[in-house]
């Protein structure tokens, strides 16, 4: 059986001096499909912050955090960009601050570059046996999807969803139940950058599982079961609507914790560090768990579902993005 949420332990923070953070930018925007949500989080973590006695900073977006960098006004980055192409979460950001030697929160390159990619994501996860639902890669060309995408649906089966590779926050992803869907939901997933997937959907239920630093390694949160008012839980249920329900924690017994063996499994086998969130399925019919995607610079919105998970343990907002930000000081956490 699982331990209850309450028993989860996590060790003291090792930062008790807010001083030690020297001034910190809160990256917030940018100008990714993702930027509104990015600066309700980054509204958020700088208060939380400000209030722990952080001397914190708004900046919009990747140029004007290197042009903050080139005045000696940044000494470390709480990195709340979601997204990729000016978003912060596909690894360019972090090359970018590695080269510069300026400490920063989430994960290195390796893990925002892979984890942002939910084809190559999934290569890994099937690779060290964790389980993620059957999909197919859309190429694309220069006239448009190159792939016979009848035949991808009739390989994956009915119903399935199609999705762009690279993005999040549920944009640009359809269901699709019958054949006469697959045009106008291959046509949506194309306006985005990247390449493709057509993915099996699982009918069940959505699940999310917080992963955060603690001590010397990471720790899963309890799982959250989301009930959506409607059928799912698209972009308006998650950022907009008041009438989700969120169930913490998701599961109970057993079920809870093998959902956060595999979470942290799957987090670990993606190469991501100090924090994030990994989403899946579970089958209504049989009770199997399927990998969906990690997000390493989750959302901490009013409707955010780390926050809502690190709740169940203690850890209020404030002392949340006080040891997200703690992952990244040197002999902070490791990764």
């Amino acid at each position: 059986m699982s331990m209850p949420a309450s028993d989860l332990s996590f060790a003291a923070p090792r930062v008790s001096d807010p001083s030690v953070f020297g001034r910190v930018a809160v990256l917030m925007g940018g100008t990714s499909s993702e930027r509104e949500v990015s600066l309700d989080s980054g509204r958020n973590v700088l208060d939380a912050l400000r209030a722990t006695g952080v001397d914190a900073f708004a900046v919009d977006g990747i140029p004007a955090l290197v042009d903050a960098i080139r005045a000696g006004k940044v000494d470390r980055v709480f990195n709340i960009l979601h997204g990729n192409k000016g978003g912060g979460e596909d690894g360019v950001l972090q090359g970018l601050l590695t080269a510069l030697g300026v400490p920063f929160t989430g994960s290195d390159v390796l893990g925002s570059a892979l984890a942002m990619d939910k084809i190559r994501t999934k290569q890994v996860w099937l690779s060290v046996g964790l389980p993620t639902p059957r999909y197919v890669r859309l190429a694309r060309s220069e006239q448009g999807v190159r792939d016979d995408v009848q035949a991808a649906a009739r390989q994956i089966g009915m119903p399935l969803i199609i999705k762009p590779s690279c993005e999040g926050s549920s944009v640009g992803v359809s269901r699709v139940h019958d054949e006469a869907g697959l045009v106008d939901a291959v046509a949506l997933a194309a306006r985005y950058p990247g390449e493709m997937l057509m993915e099996q959907l699982v009918v069940g239920d959505e699940l999310t599982v917080g992963i955060l630093a603690n001590g010397d390694g990471h720790t899963a949160l309890p799982s959250i079961r989301i009930v959506p008012k409607g059928e799912w839980y698209d972009y308006n249920a998650k950022y907009i609507a008041e009438d989700t329900q969120y169930l913490c924690p998701g599961l109970e017994g057993d079920a809870e914790a093998e959902i956060r063996r595999i979470a942290l499994a799957a987090f670990l086998a993606a190469g991501c560090s100090g924090w994030g969130r990994v989403d899946v399925m579970r089958d209504r019919g049989t009770g199997q768990f399927y990998l969906l995607e990690v997000n390493t610079a989750p959302g901490m919105t009013s409707h955010s579902l780390v926050p809502k998970a690190a709740r169940q343990v203690g850890i209020g907002f404030e002392a949340l993005c006080w040891r997200v930000l703690e992952s990244s000081v040197q002999g902070g956490a490791a990764a």
